[in-house]
């Protein structure tokens, strides 16, 4: 009898131990593959306008509430930016002018080059949802993150994001002005007035207003962090609802799906490779080169949604925020990757003759002690601790990176 009833519980115990490790498989494959939970959130809500899209008055409604979310969501963006950092940091002009073109110049011209692909790899509303990817700003928060990670130069990363950020709420609009209005057509005057109203308006309001109550968004950042991602999540549904009502998915097939995928991917590896070999080629420093690769390789999904639903039309915004929401992704993931080479490669010991990349200067060695064991154990330390201390800070800031 007694050995009947230890045997269940044993077995419970033993289930118990198997949940608690598959629990711990689950979270750490979503770690190692770093899946966005806001993305995750973002696709729950495509499904739920796919299959119980607004109609009627509460479309109405939606539209209503979502002009004020993002009214609402750029006056925050104007109370979070410091424009005095970012003014301060055009001391390191080269830096940020790298960054830049990387930002406003390069991706555009990617995209522009990206027309060739219509419409044998890409439809036209791919094309343009494509294109406005490739002319918004960089993100801030994932930006500045990723840097720190690599060890590279946060103060010029954050001055670079920030400057992105403020210069893009008005570039942006331009560069769609000019590229879809001649080019993919849809775009008009009450387009412009609605981004100067809707945009740069709340915008400007929260830049101005910074100077009293900016301390109090920063302080209460978790209280308006959900308010922010609960009012992209709105424009997402609103959107994705009309898309749906016009028919929507019946002009996106798997096969454009994944060609698209392929596409966005080959867009990022072009732009990393190449803020990579002009950092090096203008000979900027180690942690300089890691903030240009982190600054310039980015796109703001924050900023994207809100943009794309006042710059184009209800029926046609689900498929123009699509390549963003995947660029997004794939961003996310390959810069947690790349973050961590970088801080690998920084904490490797400079191999003699071997050209120097400027990398901060390697602690003093231990000194010899009587015994070469205690010398080796010190040198081992040595070495072992610079990368203890990048392992931990990665896993310390993936909750960060779910922000950008």
């Amino acid at each position: 009898m007694g050995q009947r009833s230890v045997c269940p519980a044993r077995a419970v115990r033993s289930m118990e131990v198997a949940v608690v490790a598959n629990k711990s498989r689950l979270s750490f494959m979503l770690a190692a593959l770093r899946i966005d939970p806001y993305i995750l959130a973002m696709l729950g809500t495509v499904i739920a306008a796919s299959v119980l899209p607004a109609r009627g008055g509460v479309a109405v409604g939606l539209h209503t509430a979502t002009s004020v979310a993002i009214g609402f969501l750029f006056f925050l963006y104007g109370t979070r930016l410091s424009t005095r950092q970012a003014l301060e940091g055009l001391r390191q002009w080269r830096l940020h002018s790298l960054v830049f073109t990387a930002t406003f110049v390069l991706f555009p011209a990617l995209g522009l080059a990206g027309r060739l692909l219509v419409p044998w790899l890409l439809t036209p509303q791919l094309y343009t949802g494509l294109l406005f990817l490739c002319c918004l700003p960089s993100t801030v928060q994932s930006s500045i993150a990723f840097t720190s990670i690599a060890r590279g130069n946060v103060a010029a990363a954050i001055c670079s994001a920030s400057f992105s950020n403020l210069i893009g709420i008005v570039i942006t609009p331009l560069l769609v002005a000019t590229f879809l209005a001649t080019k993919v057509g849809g775009l008009s005057l009450g387009s412009v007035r609605d981004i100067t109203l809707q945009l740069l308006a709340p915008f400007v309001a929260g830049q101005l207003l910074r100077r009293w109550i900016g301390e109090f968004v920063t302080q209460h950042k978790k209280i308006l962090g959900p308010v922010d991602k609960g009012s992209i999540l709105l424009v997402v549904y609103t959107a994705f609802s009309e898309g749906v009502v016009a028919g929507i998915w019946h002009e996106l097939s798997p096969a454009s799906l994944l060609r698209l995928i392929a596409i966005n991917i080959v867009l990022l590896a072009i732009v990393l490779v190449a803020t990579t070999v002009l950092a090096r080629q203008f000979n900027f420093s180690r942690p300089d080169e890691i903030a240009i690769v982190f600054c310039g390789s980015k796109k703001s999904l924050a900023s994207g949604i809100p943009m794309a639903t006042v710059l184009f039309s209800a029926q046609t915004v689900g498929l123009v925020v699509l390549p963003l929401m995947l660029f997004h992704q794939m961003q996310l993931m390959t810069c947690a990757w790349l973050a961590r080479r970088y801080a690998d490669h920084t904490a490797t010991p400079t191999i003699s003759g071997a050209p120097s990349d400027k990398r901060p200067p390697e602690p003093d060695q231990p000194q010899l002690n009587h015994t070469t064991g205690a010398s080796r154990a010190g040198r081992h330390r040595q070495r072992s601790n610079p990368r203890g201390r990048t392992v931990q800070t990665a896993m310390n800031s993936a909750s960060d990176n779910s922000r950008m």
